[in-house]
C-alpha cells in the first residue's frame, strides 16, 4: 500500500513537472499539443473509489491550470477523463478477477486492451479541453483536427512512457 502511494506520488510530480516545464513549450501551430500528465490519472489503481478519482482528477487538472493560466479547463477535462475511465473499466474488466490495487498498465494488461483504453480516454480529455478552450462551434473542424492530432501525439508519448516502465506480468 505504501509502495503504491509512493509510486503514484512520484508519477504525479514527474508527469506534472514534465507537462509544465517541457511539454507546455512543445506544440505545432496550436494544432498539436501534448498533454501526457493525464497518464498519471490513467495509471491510478483500479480499486480507488469513484469520488476519490474525481477529486484526484480535479486537483491534478487544477494544478496544471495554475501553471497554464487557464480557468479550470484542464480540471474539467481531467474529470471527463476519469468519467470515461470509470465507464471503460466497468465495461471491459471483471471486478472479481483484478486486485483492487492493480494498475492498468502495459505488462499487467495486454496491448490489445491498453491501446483502446489510452485512445478513448485521451480523445475524450482532449475533446473536452479543446471545446472548452475555444468555446465556440464556429471552427469545429479545426477543433476536431487539433483534438485528433494532439490525441495521437499524446498517446505515442504515453506508449513510450509505458515501455520505459514496462514490467513483466506476475504469474
Amino acid at each position: 500500500m505504501i509502495r503504491i502511494l509512493f509510486n503514484n506520488t512520484v508519477r504525479f510530480v514527474v508527469l506534472v513537472a514534465m507537462q509544465v516545464f517541457l511539454f507546455k513549450n512543445i506544440g505545432y501551430y496550436n494544432l498539436i499539443t501534448p498533454y501526457p500528465y493525464i497518464f498519471f490519472l490513467l495509471l491510478l489503481p483500479i480499486g480507488i473509489p469513484n469520488l476519490g478519482l474525481y477529486l484526484i482528477a480535479f486537483l491534478t487538472g487544477l494544478t496544471v491550470d495554475a501553471f497554464y493560466d487557464t480557468l479550470g479547463v484542464n480540471a474539467a477535462a481531467s474529470v471527463m477523463l476519469v468519467l470515461t475511465r470509470i465507464a471503460f473499466l466497468r465495461i471491459t474488466l471483471e471486478a472479481e478477477n483484478h486486485d483492487k490495487y492493480a494498475t492498468p498498465m502495459l505488462g499487467e494488461v495486454s496491448l490489445k486492451w491498453f491501446l483502446p483504453y489510452l485512445l478513448l480516454t485521451c480523445f475524450m480529455h482532449h475533446l473536452t479541453l479543446y471545446i472548452l478552450a475555444t468555446f465556440t462551434f464556429r471552427q469545429f473542424h479545426y477543433t476536431l483536427f487539433s483534438t485528433v492530432f494532439s490525441c495521437i501525439f499524446t498517446v505515442l508519448i504515453m506508449l513510450v512512457f509505458s515501455l520505459l516502465m514496462f514490467r513483466r506480468k506476475k504469474r
